[in-house]
């Protein structure tokens, strides 16, 4: 396709609301499936921590 301008460009032949809108809903479903994943890493992260840190203590009881 060949565009006159800029304004045509982003019109895309009327239809540029929703290829710019699908374009948008991506990325940002994109973002939120980033964060997310970030979370649960953090969350797991701090439970695998709790774990080891809870079973050092029982064996430090034990052993006294």
């Amino acid at each position: 396709m060949n565009w006159a301008g800029w304004s045509e460009f982003f019109a895309m032949g009327g239809y540029g609301l929703y290829v710019w809108g699908s374009y948008a809903v991506t990325f940002a479903v994109l973002a939120i499936e980033v964060i997310s994943l970030h979370r649960r890493e953090r969350s797991a992260r701090d439970k695998i921590a709790g774990y080891i840190k809870r079973k050092a203590q029982q064996a430090h009881e034990t052993q006294t």
